[in-house]
């Protein structure tokens, strides 16, 4: 490796071609951070006391170690965005020099001199002639510009973008000229030129992720697949599999969503959800275990990138299919991914059909809806679908997901009709962050002619204003504030309308038989949607009206959000035989904690960890008592004077204020986990449950963000 440092213009003249390799992520670089070029070149312009502004590295691979002096391309391994922004900002000055007819400036600056200097070379032909040659989404772009003809037909955004800017910012600094060219001729780099036969580009590339727009985890990822290839199965790679992934995504898309699909991708194949920071390094983990040629992969990411795309991105070509997608995408159910990704590589593969498909995601978005309505946390979901797939049966895979929502313990359930009835009709609904998917959904179910929600306004029938009319205290009776605070958001008194501003705070019977400006029916009585079916025939809005329609409206969400059934005798088939119990051990075998002088202390312990959930159990075994949920949580080890616990998470992820836990990872012991606390009193036990939460806690709701 040879680092020197360069003048920008005076490597750039030097050079004969810099080429982006097609392995190479897209430009990339936004107003911001072309802003923030232009201000440091105008600042180092307009100061003739600073005689250069660094903007970073640019990294190249050669064959030989010297200076630039070969004829051949210079291949760029880092730096492409301040390269491939610098000419769009020469080109933008030459095209302003041209069309504005101006003189030489500085001696040194012309529309001429900037085009034969660093943006074209003069006496090549073919590709030759231009200095820089970007990567295929950018190159017709960035060529076109500098030959000014007509952009492709899928131009670059960016590309566009970003020298549309820079014409706009001369055009405004027109009279800073001088400045300009100065400090455009102040840019300063470090060049690093790498051998082929000594330095590792990927290595290096990694390590010099640091400046300017940061790399996304698809960057790296696509570097390591393609870097190390030889030419010819790059360009094949690239050309079958990794272009018509981008271009499936979009250019916008892909930016925005595939980190996140590489993320679900890995959930998928290996069951582990990596953060979302760390997606390259599991990629790498996974990459290197994969037992198949380097095409397999990429055929296989270029596959379930398409499913991503049907799902996540309205890409999929059946109606009802779409529209389930669509929906699930309004309730923002990511977390299904992983699942969803498995499931429809199924489809593709023909073990389930598209009614059973179906039938699954309909499942899954009854199953988040129904436990957001009963206000049932949800930190456990990325880990209840990341290995939801492997306990399928696939010869009957609807009957087998439907087992295994019934299944789920009770922090992780399907909430039963009944649950999901009684807490729909008190929950408030109206500041529910995704309000008017649960109204079109309930509007449209049914339907085959939908109805465009977002053409309506909610209203509350039960108006919001707390100085309620004479009319409505009357309508409501004594309790009337109570009955407002109570239900005034909530399934029963929210509906949709096209007259909200026409209703305002009117009594309830002026709503019902409202008359437009023309003597048109508008109110409630005359309204076509299913949400207002049966207000004409009221006569009084008061707290058992707006019971009797809220649960009226929740036997029609069950219908709505579906619950699986399966038969009971089907189900059992389902049910795991549980595990004999520590092969016969029970609390006799314990005997400092079934008579002696930790009995006591053991039974305040055992009765707070099995209240932390009805799905915790106890079993003993020979050496040590385990609490479960998933896997063991915490172990419990009696001792004549003490119980010393051992807890299943890292030492580092345990809050421990006191400093009490102790690190055990290293050490031989009973029991499963890394972190160990002793307990000898009463008085310690609020603060060790606390302990033991955390432990509990991290199994059931996992940290990947």
């Amino acid at each position: 490796m040879k680092a020197t440092e360069a003048n920008l213009l005076k490597f750039i003249r030097k050079s004969p071609q810099f080429v982006i390799p097609i392995y190479q992520r897209n430009y990339s670089w936004t107003a911001e951070q072309c802003l923030q070029l232009w201000h440091d070149l105008l600042r180092a312009g307009r100061n003739d006391k600073v005689n250069a502004h660094f903007i970073g590295s640019i990294v190249y691979v050669e064959r030989a170690l010297s200076a630039v002096t070969s004829q051949e391309a210079l291949l760029v391994i880092d730096g492409q965005q301040r390269l491939t922004t610098s000419t769009l900002l020469v080109a933008a000055l030459a095209k302003h020099f041209e069309v504005e007819k101006l003189d030489e400036l500085l001696d040194t600056f012309s529309a001429r001199k900037l085009r034969n200097y660093y943006l074209i070379n003069p006496d090549e032909e073919g590709e030759r002639h231009y200095k820089l040659l970007l990567s295929e989404t950018d190159r017709e772009t960035l060529l076109a510009l500098l030959k000014q003809s007509p952009m492709p037909q899928e131009a670059s955004t960016r590309i566009q973008e970003n020298f549309s800017l820079f014409e706009s910012l001369i055009c405004e600094h027109r009279n800073e000229l001088d400045s300009i060219c100065k400090g455009l001729a102040k840019l300063v780099i470090v060049e690093v030129a790498l051998d082929r036969a000594h330095d590792n580009p990927q290595l290096i590339f990694e390590s010099m992720n640091s400046t300017g727009l940061e790399l996304s985890q698809a960057d790296l990822i696509r570097n390591f697949i393609l870097m190390g290839l030889e030419p010819k199965l790059q360009t094949e790679l690239y050309t079958r599999y990794w272009r018509p992934m981008e271009k499936g995504f979009g250019q916008a898309a892909y930016a925005t969503h595939f980190d996140a699909f590489m993320r679900h991708y890995l959930t998928t194949k290996t069951g582990e959800i990596p953060n979302m920071r760390e997606v390259y390094t599991a990629f790498k983990h996974y990459a290197r275990a994969f037992d198949a040629a380097v095409e397999a992969l990429v055929a296989d990411i270029h596959a379930y990138a398409a499913y991503y795309c049907a799902m996540a991105l309205g890409d999929e070509p059946d109606p009802a299919l779409k529209q389930a997608f669509q929906d699930l995408r309004e309730l923002k159910v990511d977390v299904a991914y992983p699942f969803l990704l498995e499931a429809y590589h199924d489809y593709r593969q023909h073990h389930l059909n598209a009614g059973e498909l179906l039938e699954i995601v309909r499942l899954i978005e009854s199953y988040v809806f129904r436990r957001a309505a009963c206000a049932i946390p949800t930190n456990s979901l990325n880990k209840t679908f990341a290995g939801f797939g492997r306990t399928l049966k696939k010869d009957r895979y609807l009957e087998s997901v439907q087992a295994a929502f019934l299944l789920l313990p009770s922090y992780r359930r399907f909430p039963g009709d009944e649950e999901f009835q009684r807490e729909l009709k008190q929950r408030d609904l109206y500041h529910y962050p995704r309000r008017s998917y649960w109204l079109r959904r309930l509007e449209n179910h049914g339907r085959k002619e939908r109805v465009m929600v977002e053409d309506y306004t909610i209203e509350h029938i039960l108006p919001q204003n707390e100085a309620l009319s004479q009319e409505w205290q009357a309508e409501l009776g004594l309790e009337w504030h109570r009955i407002q605070q109570t239900w005034l958001h909530t399934l029963g008194n929210l509906t949709l309308t096209g007259y909200n501003s026409e209703y305002s705070d009117l009594p309830f019977t002026s709503k019902r038989d409202l008359k437009d400006k023309d003597g048109n029916p508008a109110g409630f009585a005359a309204s076509p949607l299913k949400l207002n079916q049966g207000l004409g025939q009221i006569q009084k809005w008061d707290e058992d009206a707006i019971q009797q329609r809220a649960q009226r409206l929740a036997g029609e969400a069950v219908k709505v959000w579906r619950a699986p059934r399966l038969e009971a005798d089907i189900l059992a088939a389902y049910r795991p035989q549980p595990a004999k119990s520590g092969h016969g051990y029970s609390l006799a075998d314990h005997p400092h904690i079934a008579s002696g002088a930790m009995a006591a202390l053991f039974e305040a312990l055992r009765q707070g960890i099995l209240a932390l959930d009805p799905c915790v159990s106890e079993e003993f075994l020979k050496l040590y008592v385990a609490y479960k949920a998933e896997t063991n949580f915490v172990d419990v080890v009696p001792q004549a004077k003490r119980l010393r616990l051992s807890m299943n998470l890292a030492f580092h992820e345990i809050d421990d204020p006191k400093g009490l836990c102790k690190d055990v990872s290293s050490l031989g012991r009973w029991g499963n986990g890394d972190v160990e606390v002793g307990l000898t009193s009463l008085e310690e036990l609020p603060y060790v449950m606390g302990l033991i939460r955390q432990s509990f806690d991290r199994q059931m709701g996992g940290t990947a963000d």
